[in-house]
């Protein structure tokens, strides 16, 4: 399967658990209000940089060494043992630090009778299993079947969660669903993964050890992105307000499925190719995935903008006043697509030291920022912080990449695209403008759909007639011919 296939299917995959995700979130939104939406954020982002910190690098670190292909098992169980032996020590400070954790997310006892700190302890074992799992798949260069695995995922949790919610569970539903939900497409992943656990000696806990030092900063670069934001939200802000940016972030993260599942492709090829010295290849890697990076991103920052207040609307009237918010998000994933790419270049071709140090001025600039923004700003401020400290890290990432690999930015492509969007953004806003002028549609859902079906065609339809790179793509990798696409 070469790459273009793969990462059509790890996109599909994440379109799909995506379009799960939000169907479920459209669901719990307008079911249980924006408080329980914030508390469940709120706790969700707790585990999260809990597992940064049991993970420490050592994951990312288990992915390079397995797609290296020498010694697999004794790597995979010295990631396995260093992982469970932090996150026990990690779990027992949680238990320890149980008040101020009661105070943080006060809310939670009014809506479910145990503790707060028992779901976090749980939730944190849970995610640290199916992670392995999915960096196993990873380093085995079978990102494909891991893409898989996604919508399974996200669709088993949704599905336990709204059948809990429905028979009146509400947070603590949403909770136990999430947490089976892991176990299970856990427990199927490990169905696929080949390589079996075998003695680790010291040097493998030595090499796991030099690779994390440096990588564990890009985890604690993308835990920055993705909730220091809403970790400092849950400080300044009311739950409600926090769950008002929690659905603003998800719609934003939407539509960076396609980068992201470029940048999952795109980096055990990477290591694999650089491990055997043929850096030629790793510039076309490097240049494919900047090309396709921003193929959904860039329209989405142009559909996103001019259909904010409406798609947030569908959520519940609450909602609305993140729209602001939701236009300036879509910005700063895009931008933070462009950058993975770029890093996953560093840490492929084994320079996770230099990557490193652009991880801790973006964690410095993010995380400065919000804390200056939030309090003066609101909601708007911690946006505003993403995109300029993601801005750059971008810049920094491509001089630092461009010294070291020679490659070509594709910024005809980039034009190519970002002028295919502005065609659709004008269609689309006439399109809009006629509708709100005749009334002739009154259901905002529907007249969402419509326009976001309507404007996709334009784009597509574009963007092939401008790009003789993207009908060759798209030629290439369907398993039917496209007519006039030659």
């Amino acid at each position: 399967m070469n790459i273009g296939q793969t990462s059509l299917i790890v996109f599909l995959s994440k379109l799909l658990g995506s379009a799960l995700g939000f169907v479920a979130t459209l669901y719990f939104a307008r079911e249980l209000g924006a408080e329980v939406i914030g508390l469940y954020t709120l706790v969700l982002t707790v585990v999260g940089w809990l597992i940064l910190a049991g993970e420490l690098g050592i994951g990312k670190a288990a992915t390079k060494r397995i797609s290296e292909g020498d010694k697999q098992g004794a790597y995979l169980s010295a990631a396995i043992i260093w992982v469970l032996t932090f996150a026990s020590g990690l779990s027992v400070v949680v238990i320890i630090s149980q008040t101020l954790l009661e105070r943080y997310i006060a809310e939670f006892d009014q809506y479910v009778a145990l503790s707060v700190v028992w779901f976090v302890v749980a939730l944190l074992f849970i995610k640290l299993f199916y992670n392995m799992v999915f960096r196993a798949l990873k380093g085995e260069r079978k990102v494909h079947i891991e893409g898989l695995l996604d919508p399974v995922k996200i669709g088993g949790q949704s599905l336990i969660q709204i059948v809990l919610v429905i028979a009146g569970y509400g947070l603590l539903g949403m909770l136990v669903g999430y947490a089976l939900g892991g176990i299970i497409v856990g427990i199927l992943g490990l169905y696929w993964v080949s390589t079996r656990p075998s003695m680790p000696s010291k040097r493998h806990f030595v090499s796991l050890f030099d690779y994390a030092k440096f990588s564990w900063l890009g985890s604690l670069k993308s835990r920055t992105f993705n909730e220091v934001d809403i970790l400092l939200l849950g400080v300044f802000a009311q739950s409600a307000l926090v769950g008002v940016y929690s659905v603003a972030w998800s719609i934003a993260k939407f539509l960076d499925i396609f980068g992201s599942a470029v940048s999952s492709t795109m980096f055990p090829e990477i290591s694999h190719t650089s491990a055997r010295d043929a850096r030629e290849a790793v510039s076309g890697l490097v240049e494919d995935s900047l090309a396709f990076t921003g193929l959904i991103a860039i329209p989405g920052i142009v559909g996103g903008t001019l259909l904010a207040d409406r798609l947030l609307e569908i959520y519940g009237p609450e909602f609305v006043e993140g729209a602001t918010v939701l236009a300036l998000l879509i910005v700063a994933t895009t931008l933070y697509s462009y950058q993975k790419q770029l890093m996953n270049g560093l840490n492929g071709i084994d320079r996770p030291d230099l990557a490193f140090r652009i991880n801790a001025v973006f964690i410095a600039l993010n995380a400065g920022l919000n804390v200056v923004l939030i309090p003066r700003y609101g909601l708007e401020g911690a946006a505003i912080a993403s995109i300029a400290s993601v801005a750059i890290a971008t810049v920094l990432a491509y001089l630092t990449l461009s010294q070291l690999v020679e490659f070509r930015t594709p910024f005809g492509e980039i034009g190519r695209q970002i002028t295919a969007a502005l065609v659709m953004g004008v269609v689309v806003y006439g399109a809009l403008e006629a509708i709100e002028a005749t009334d002739a549609l009154q259901h905002n859902a529907l007249i969402v759909i419509l326009l976001v079906g309507f404007g996709a065609g334009v784009y597509g339809l574009t963007l092939l007639g401008l790009s003789a790179r993207f009908r060759a793509t798209v030629e290439r990798n369907l398993p039917f011919h496209v007519p006039f696409s030659g």
